[in-house]
Parts: structure tokens; C-alpha cells; sequence
């Protein structure tokens, strides 16, 4: 199979889905590789090292007369679709709720389309989880960004001129991102609370060396059949602020994780919250992409309140690390491939819907034809 790596087109996006090692497992499976010239460039991997692991390095033209199975980060840009060859694929993070009019355009190419962000939870998807991966180093990230900011230090300190208390971080959202937010504050010394809506996640924090914060809220109703967390209803969350409300307001740092697949990111610090927090503390919202988890979140900015808080609200992340987030997101994209092709060699997808467990909860798009109920929706017009 003929497999294209293009340069992305989000703007600030460094990372490249494909390394050098996976350059080699795709080339003894017996596929060709063929990268856009240049497009390594952000991730520090240049055209003399792509082309030594085995790609053909080429100009964007080049890689445009044929279809090819592209292997992409993020969402291409309209443009883009439009120039590839009809009957194309596409695997990447298409983070449908933004990319409307790109998808449309890939759908007018005929071209399947499958996301990353949709892959089902099950043992076999997990080496291809790109979501957790990135979810990792931004949870990682998001302590080093809280500890620069935070006027103080994390860990307890004792000297001749007196004990500094360590600093105390509360997590708000115990998935992937949480708990390795909790587990690298842990490490650099801070005392560290958790919460989440999700009982199932307690022996995780605790397991962490983090006190879990518990009410009547922490339910199995709070959770989606995919196990994220699910939209709470009226009572419960005001039971959520009430609870939030004192932890927030004796932390140094906040860092906030909440995400609902496709929808706006649900406000855990309202402005009521945010004005009892002490001067000096800080928020990282790592659920900027999707609105923030805080009330006075500017997604890609930095915001100063009157009450001295500062409130983080990074978009990218992963693209920061750009060599361990490359490294970790070439595996996942890669091991999807491999796992494509084993089920359609040659590219060879049918027309009728996918039955495998992989494959068909994440196609957007086959053919054309939109195959995922969300992006049929918001294809008609419909608000996430």
C-alpha cells in the first residue's frame, strides 16, 4: 500500500505522524512510505533522516497524483481534501465538532475517513489510543506549568529559617490526564486531592498517594457507557459546587481535566468559585479546546483576574513535547494502519458499513458516506 505523510496545516502544529521507527515496521510489512519534504521539520526530523529510515521524501505535487492511505495528526484543511485523489484514505485526530466544512470536503472527494479520537475502549484499541497518549503528557505538562506559575514551591521544606509547607494541588478529573497530573505532583512533593464523578476511579487516586473527594454525586449514573464521564443533572451538580467550592478555595493549584466527547467542556469553576480562590493560586485548564472548565477560561491565553489567580489555558500541549508526543502518536496511528491493512489489504475498503470492533466505530467517513451518527448531525446543521 502507497501511505502519504503530509505537513500539517493547524496552525502551531509541530508534530508529524510517523518516526523513523515506524517508518521501518511500515516498509517490512511491505508498504511504501512517502513523506512531504520538509514536513518533519517542527519535530526534529529532517528530510536526510526520514529518507535514511526508508521514506521516499518528496515534493507536496508529487504526493498528490495518486490515492494514498494519509496518515495525518490532525483534521486537514478543506484545500486539502479537495486536492487529494478521489477514493483517499484518512486516519488522524479529526475533532469533528470543529472540521465541519473539512469534512464536507473530504466527503465530496469520496473519500473514508477514520478518527482516532473515536476508537472504542477495548483491550485490542489500545496500542492505537492516541487519545491517552497525548492525555499522558499534557496531565505531566500541566503540573510543570502550575508549578512555574504558583508564587512557591511544591514540596516541604524544612530549614533554618523555618518549615514552607508543601503545596496543595487539586485534580478535577480523574482520567488519563488527571491521574498522571496526580502522580507527577505527587512526585515533585505537593499533597494532592482529586475528584471526579466517576466512583470507579477512587482506588486509582488513592493508589496515587491522593485523597479522593467523595459525595452523594459519585454515582455509576455519572458515567457513560464508554466510561467518561457523562453530563450530571441539575442536583447533582450543584452537590458537585458545593463540595468543589471549599477544596478550590484552600488550593494553590487547580488543574482541571473535564471533558464530554463532542460537546462543550462542562464549567467547574464558575465565577462564584473563582472569586474565593487565594491570591496567587493558579488554574490550568486542560480543557481549553473544548471552552474550559472554568468560567473565566480564554482558550490559548493567559488570563490575570482581579483576585490575582492566574488561569493557564494551553491548546496544544502534546505539540510542546513534540518529540515524545511524535514518538507516542506515530505508534498509535501506525498500529492502526498495520491493523487496516491486515483487515483490507491494499486499501481495498468495501462499500458497505465496517463490522470489525476497531474499524467501524471509527469511521467518520467510507466512500463518502458518513458512517458516525455525530458527524451526520452536525453535517445537517445540528450544535454539538
Amino acid at each position: 500500500m502507497r501511505i502519504a505523510i503530509f505537513r500539517e496545516h493547524q496552525e502551531g502544529e509541530r508534530r508529524l505522524a510517523t518516526s523513523p521507527r515506524t517508518i521501518g515496521q511500515l516498509i517490512s510489512a511491505g508498504h511504501a512510505v512517502f513523506i512531504e519534504s520538509g514536513a518533519g521539520a517542527h519535530s526534529f526530523l529532517t528530510d536526510a533522516v526520514l529518507t535514511e529510515a526508508g521514506a521516499s521524501v518528496l515534493p507536496r505535487s508529487e504526493l498528490l497524483k495518486e490515492p494514498s492511505l494519509v496518515l495525518a495528526v490532525r483534521c486537514p484543511d478543506a484545500t486539502f481534501w479537495k486536492e487529494l485523489p478521489s477514493g483517499s484514505i484518512c486516519v488522524g485526530s479529526m475533532e469533528l465538532t470543529k472540521n465541519v466544512p473539512a469534512l464536507t470536503a473530504a466527503g465530496d472527494q469520496k473519500c473514508t475517513v477514520f478518527d482516532l479520537d473515536l476508537l472504542p475502549r477495548i483491550t485490542r484499541a489500545q496500542e492505537m489510543d492516541a487519545l491517552s497518549s497525548m492525555s499522558n503528557l499534557a496531565g505531566y505538562y500541566a503540573v510543570m506549568l502550575g508549578a512555574t506559575h504558583v508564587p512557591k514551591i511544591f514540596p516541604l521544606l524544612m530549614t533554618a529559617a523555618g518549615t514552607i509547607t508543601p503545596a496543595r494541588v487539586l485534580v478535577l478529573g480523574a482520567g488519563v490526564a488527571g491521574l498522571q497530573a496526580i502522580a507527577t505532583a505527587k512526585r515533585l512533593g505537593a499533597l494532592v486531592e482529586a475528584f471526579d464523578v466517576r466512583p470507579a476511579v477512587k482506588d486509582q487516586v488513592e493508589s496515587l498517594g491522593a485523597t479522593f473527594l467523595s459525595s452523594e454525586l459519585t454515582s455509576s449514573t455519572a458515567e457513560s457507557s464508554g466510561g467518561y464521564a457523562g453530563t450530571l443533572t441539575e442536583e447533582q451538580e450543584k452537590a458537585e459546587h458545593a463540595l468543589l467550592a471549599e477544596h478550590v478555595a484552600t488550593a494553590d493549584v487547580v488543574i482541571t481535566t473535564a471533558l464530554i466527547p463532542q460537546k462543550r467542556a462542562p464549567i467547574l469553576i464558575p465565577d462564584d468559585m473563582l472569586e474565593g480562590m487565594k491570591p496567587g493560586s493558579v488554574i490550568v485548564d486542560l480543557a481549553a479546546s473544548m471552552g474550559g472548565n472554568c468560567s473565566k477560561t480564554s482558550p490559548g491565553n493567559t488570563v490575570l483576574t482581579d483576585r490575582g489567580v492566574t488561569i493557564l489555558a494551553p491548546l496544544n500541549i502534546p505539540s510542546d513535547l513534540v518529540m515524545n508526543a511524535t514518538q507516542l502518536y506515530a505508534h498509535n496511528i501506525t498500529t492502526f494502519a498495520q491493523h487496516l491493512l491486515k483487515v483490507f489489504p491494499d486499501g481495498a475498503i468495501p462499500e458497505e458499513p465496517l463490522e470489525d470492533d476497531i474499524l467501524g466505530p471509527s469511521c467518520l467517513l467510507q466512500h463518502g458516506t458518513p458512517r458516525n451518527a455525530a458527524l451526520t448531525g452536525l453535517l445537517a446543521g445540528e450544535r454539538p
